[in-house]
């Protein structure tokens, strides 16, 4: 095999997750970047493993007809890690990530199913939450792909434009090695919080982010989780709530429930006879979470570990109608998945941000007697290989 920086011609085949093309060389398996299905092209090697090699292209011989040019000029080989896909029409981009959403399902979790991605209307600009690296210089940046080095820019193509009116690429951060933008668009609210190099922070701006929902105002610190596309979180409540169909006096559990978007929503339609008990982790976000639910006497905030409070409810008998999920990138994970079910719920609603976490997570629920009855997914990361998915779930008859 060659060895990291030789260059090679190659067949590029079908997508992989992680927003690679595979091909192959020698009999071993070439996960190429910056590349479409079908196309010929020169790459060059980063990483050469004894099972599989990283490349980057460096030439396209012939080119697939739903490239495009990249609207950003870091969107390159070599260039900004963060964008995938800005190579490619959007739709097509779409198209991408539902044949890696369909294999994933098919592969880790045994299901035959066609999932297309839904799009949401906005492929550029929509990013309102966006970290920055930061170099020796105090210049702004991002990482490259699969490096530490730190890349300047000058404006990002997918930022909010309200994240770019903070011009952070245009000032110098001394001593700084992250800046954090957040805003919140529908009030104007944002925040900027600045880690120095000995880790200490420095918040400037607004201390509390306002967004809104449907109407519904959520108060949040910039370091609590929320969506990072306008759209996402009307999306998801959406899916979430036409997915379980949740009852006025039904019993729902909410998990990771961050700043308690999907609580509130879930209280209004469960109403004053129903419960809700939102468990989150994080300090700060279920102290947010508890203002935002203050309206409803039926929504108990618990600040627990998620996997030791289903522990001790399953241990005590509870019993929820509704569970819904809404972990980190690494999934429930099976315990986690095995103690929702001993709750014994009616319906399961579970995001996710990984489809190969949600299909291993998937197959533990279809052990234990709980069938994936739809699964939606939503371009909310455009540009990128990111894909948000919406799994419902019901025991079997």
């Amino acid at each position: 095999m060659s060895a990291v920086g030789d260059r090679l011609e190659l067949t590029i085949g079908p997508v992989a997750h992680g927003g690679v093309c595979v091909a192959r060389h020698q009999g071993r398996v070439v996960f190429v970047r910056h590349t479409l299905p079908g196309e010929r092209v020169v790459a060059r090697l980063i990483d050469v493993r004894s099972r599989f090699a990283r490349a980057d292209v460096i030439d396209v011989l012939d080119p697939s007809p739903h490239r495009v040019a990249p609207a950003c000029p870091y969107a390159i080989p070599g260039g900004c890690g963060g964008c995938d896909w800005q190579h490619a029409e959007a739709a097509y981009q779409r198209q991408l990530k539902s044949t890696v959403v369909g294999e994933q399902l098919t592969r880790l979790a045994g299901l035959q199913r066609e999932v297309a991605v839904e799009p949401t209307g906005t492929d550029l600009g929509w990013r309102t939450r966006v970290q920055f690296a930061v170099d020796d210089q105090g210049r702004a940046g991002f990482h490259p792909w699969r490096s530490h080095a730190v890349l300047p820019v000058e404006r990002c193509a997918i930022a909010h434009p309200a994240v770019e009116a903070l011009d952070i690429e245009g000032r110098r951060w001394p001593a700084a090695r992250a800046v954090e933008a957040a805003v919140g668009v529908a009030t104007g609210s944002h925040s900027v919080l600045v880690t120095r190099s000995d880790g200490r922070r420095r918040l400037i701006g607004d201390r509390r982010l306002i967004e809104v929902v449907r109407g519904r105002r959520f108060r949040l610190r910039p370091t609590t989780f929320w969506q990072v596309h306008p759209a996402a979180a009307d999306l998801l409540i959406g899916a979430i709530v036409s997915g379980v169909t949740p009852a006025p006096g039904e019993r729902v559990l909410d998990l990771y429930a961050g700043a308690g978007l999907f609580a509130a929503f879930l209280a209004e339609s469960v109403g004053s006879s129903g419960r809700v008990v939102a468990v989150e982790g994080d300090r700060g976000a279920a102290a947010d979470a508890s203002v935002n639910l203050a309206e409803f006497d039926t929504v108990e905030v618990r600040r627990a570990d998620v996997a030791e409070f289903l522990a001790a409810a399953a241990d005590r008998g509870e019993r929820f109608d509704i569970v819904v999920a809404d972990p980190p990138r690494t999934g429930l994970g099976p315990p986690n998945a095995r103690r929702i079910c001993a709750l014994r719920p009616r319906a399961i609603g579970y995001v996710a941000c990984d489809p190969a976490a949600l299909a291993r997570d998937l197959a533990v629920f279809s052990e234990a007697g709980y069938q994936a009855v739809s699964v939606r997914a939503f371009d909310i990361f455009p540009q990128t290989h990111h894909v948000e998915c919406v799994a419902i779930l019901r025991p079997e008859p």
